[in-house]
């Protein structure tokens, strides 16, 4: 699998409530500096390290922020990166359907822009092309923080988002492979209970099919959406 020829979407659209007060409150999470560097950009460079092309980056913005965050991504990538607008906050599955016009690929990338690794989860997974999603998980002592998959041998069998009491200690990560027919997928989802369109949902719609696995990635995982994680990702970015 080439992953230069992978399209690749950044959802850079959250509102970053969790960090509305940090460092002053003056900016947008994806906007917030990472030793110096806007969020946005050192996930584009995380990627491109791994051997993405910033050619096939789409990057899914909201209103209030669009145009910071492409003069901010313009401004070190050229103009290379394209851009969409979710117009409301209606969840993670909601924002990568914007990106489907944009997409020409067999696959797509999903990666949240928060997200970030210390090793290249593509080179230590084997990837699985016939299937419709490929996800990656982290083995974690607070799993009730995040998306958890049950698994039994190399199959997950239930996917629980922020459980009160986890199935298992295998949190699903902000990364995921689609097969590019994953948006048909999208448009038979119904919101949840917040009114939102859920990316756990969409993986579990797989699970009957057996269209999703799994793999565990190497290294530290951070989902740097508080104050406390961002101080963690500058330390060990440093």
């Amino acid at each position: 699998m080439n992953l230069d020829k992978i399209s690749v979407v950044i959802l850079a659209a959250g509102l970053g409530t969790r960090l509305r007060n940090f460092r002053g409150g003056k900016t947008n999470k994806i906007l917030l500096e990472i030793n110096g560097t806007p969020m946005i950009v050192k996930q584009i460079e995380q990627l491109t390290s791994w051997g993405f092309s910033t050619n096939n980056i789409i990057c899914v913005t909201n209103p209030d922020i669009h145009e910071s965050i492409e003069e901010v991504v313009n401004e070190q990538f050229s103009s290379e990166v394209k851009y969409v607008i979710q117009p409301e906050p209606l969840g993670i599955a909601h924002a990568f359907s914007y990106s489907k016009d944009l997409i020409s690929s067999e696959y797509v990338l999903l990666v949240l822009g928060d997200n970030f690794f210390e090793k290249n989860p593509f080179l230590t997974s084997r990837l699985n092309n016939e299937v419709v999603s490929n996800i990656f998980t982290k083995r974690v002592h607070n799993p009730q923080d995040f998306g958890v998959i049950e698994v039994s041998g190399d199959k997950v069998i239930s996917l629980e988002e922020k459980p009160l009491i986890p199935s298992s200690d295998l949190a699903v990560v902000g990364l995921y492979l689609y097969k590019s027919e994953i948006f048909n997928k999208i448009n038979m989802l119904e919101p949840s209970n917040r009114g939102e369109y859920e990316i756990t949902d969409l993986n579990r719609s797989l699970i009957t099919s057996g269209g999703i696995v799994y793999h565990e990635i190497e290294g530290w995982w951070i989902d740097a959406g508080t104050p406390d994680r961002i101080i963690d990702l500058e330390k060990r970015m440093l």
